[in-house]
C-alpha cells in the first residue's frame, strides 16, 4: 500500500485527478462496488461519507478507510425513502460539510422469468435502482447548484444496453439510469455540475456471487467477454476518479462503460 507521502507526491504530479479537499458521498458503499469506489476516491484525496442501511456495516467500512490514515465517516439512511434521504443530506451539508461528489451506487437485483416476476419485486427494484437516484440527487444537486459546482456519478450497467433472460426489470432500471443521467446533465450542467454514469460489466461482487459460483455461467461469460474474465471491482476506480475530478470538467451526460469489451463484441 502507498504511504501518505507517496500518494501526495503522485497527486502533485497529476493534479487533474487530485480530489484533496473534496467530500464524496457514496451510497450503498458498505460492500461491493460502492466500497471499492469509496476506497479509491479516498486514495485520491477525497473525504468519504459511507452510506448504507446497516449502521454497523457502514461504520466498519468507514473505519477501514480511517485505518489507512484517510478521512471517512458513516451516514446510515435508506436511499429508497425520500424523506429520510433529504433529512440525511440536509444534516450532512449542515454538520459534516458540503457534498462535492455524489456516487449513486445503491442497487439491487432479483432474477425471475418476466411472465412470473412478482409485482412487489418489480416495485422494489425500481424504487431501489431508479427512484433512489432522484431522492438523493435532488437535495444534493440543490446544494451544488447554490455553490455553482458539483459531480454526480450514477452507477448504471451494461444491462442499460443488453438483456439476459430473467432480468428484464433490472435492464429496464439500468436503461432508466442511463437516460436519467442524460436528463440530469441537460437540466443541471448550466449550473456548473457534471453528471455522468459508469456502466460496469460483470464484476465479482456479492450481488453477482451466485453467478460467479456457477461454473456454466462463468464459463459462458469468460468466452463471451473479449478480456476473457470477470472484472475486479478495483478496476472501476479509475473511471470514478476521472469522473469525480477536474479531468472531466467538460464531460456531461456520458455513460462510461467498463466491461472488458463485452458490449463491443458479438
Amino acid at each position: 500500500m502507498q504511504s501518505a507521502n507517496e500518494i501526495r507526491s503522485s497527486l502533485v504530479t497529476f493534479p487533474l485527478f487530485d480530489l484533496s479537499g473534496r467530500r464524496a458521498l457514496v451510497t450503498g458503499s458498505s460492500q461491493g462496488i460502492g466500497r471499492a469506489l469509496a476506497v479509491g476516491l479516498a486514495e485520491h484525496g477525497a473525504s468519504i461519507i459511507i452510506n448504507g442501511r446497516n449502521a454497523q456495516k457502514a461504520e466498519a467500512a468507514a473505519e477501514d478507510i480511517r485505518r489507512s490514515h484517510r478521512h471517512a465517516v458513516s451516514a446510515a439512511f435508506d436511499v429508497t425513502d425520500a424523506e429520510a434521504s433529504r433529512t440525511a443530506i440536509d444534516y450532512i451539508e449542515a454538520e459534516i460539510g458540503p457534498i462535492d461528489i455524489l456516487v449513486n451506487n445503491a442497487g439491487m437485483q432479483f432474477r425471475a422469468p418476466l411472465e412470473n416476476f412478482p409485482v412487489d419485486k418489480w416495485d422494489e427494484i425500481f424504487k431501489t435502482n431508479v427512484s433512489s437516484l432522484f431522492y438523493v440527487s435532488q437535495p444534493v444537486a440543490q446544494a451544488m447548484i447554490a455553490r455553482g459546482r458539483g459531480k454526480i456519478i450514477n452507477i448504471a450497467s451494461v444491462q442499460a444496453e443488453l438483456a439476459r433472460p430473467g432480468i428484464a426489470p433490472y435492464t429496464a432500471t439500468k436503461g432508466a439510469v442511463k437516460n436519467l443521467t442524460r436528463g440530469m446533465a441537460t437540466d443541471w450542467a448550466k449550473y456548473g455540475l457534471q453528471i455522468n454514469a459508469i456502466a460496469p460489466g460483470y464484476f465479482r461482487t456479492p450481488l453477482n456471487q451466485a453467478l460467479v459460483d456457477d461454473p456454466k455461467f462463468s464459463g459462458w461469460l469468460e468466452n463471451r467477454t473479449p478480456a476473457g474474465r470477470w472484472g475486479e471491482v478495483k478496476e472501476l476506480v479509475g473511471a470514478a476518479v476521472f469522473l469525480a475530478s477536474d479531468a472531466s470538467s467538460f464531460v456531461n451526460g456520458h455513460m462510461l462503460t467498463v466491461d472488458g469489451g463485452i458490449t463491443a463484441s458479438l
